[in-house]
């Protein structure tokens, strides 16, 4: 084998191996998240996945744990929270969660499952969701 090859080859392990890493970096897991459907006649399916990607983005941040569910907590839950926030549009969705061994970054009870835990998006007039807050509420 000569150098050039070799040379090739290490190169191309070392770049598997990082992308490796990177892909098991522990971030808050999505990719398995059952979508409940929206049943809604103040919000679109389109306004609804806006949303559902907004808090996925934000769940990233949830080291070590894995989202298996969200759902959208109906219209009146959503209007109640307009009332409270300065947006125009408010829409009040709820996950379920598993941690893992460690809690998640340690703030989390480990290996549990949260469930009822809220996310908070407001919107103004054709802006686009922005997380206003999280948690229990």
């Amino acid at each position: 084998m000569n150098k050039l090859v070799r040379k090739t080859l290490v190169m191309s392990i070392i770049l598997i191996m990082v992308m490796c890493l990177c892909a098991c970096s522990g971030l808050g897991e999505t990719a398995n998240c059952n979508i409940i459907p929206i049943e809604s006649e103040i919000y679109t399916q389109e306004d609804y996945e806006e949303a559902c990607q907004v808090v996925f983005d934000c769940f990233k941040g949830f080291t070590g744990c894995s989202m298996t569910e969200i759902r959208y907590t109906g219209d009146d839950r959503s209007e109640k929270e307009r009332d409270v926030q300065d947006a125009d549009a408010v829409i009040v969705l709820e996950s379920t969660f598993d941690t893992d061994s460690k809690g998640g970054d340690g703030s989390l009870n480990p290996n549990d499952t949260y469930t009822g835990w809220q996310w908070i998006l407001v919107r103004d007039k054709d802006g686009k969701w922005q997380h206003k807050d999280h948690g229990y509420g």
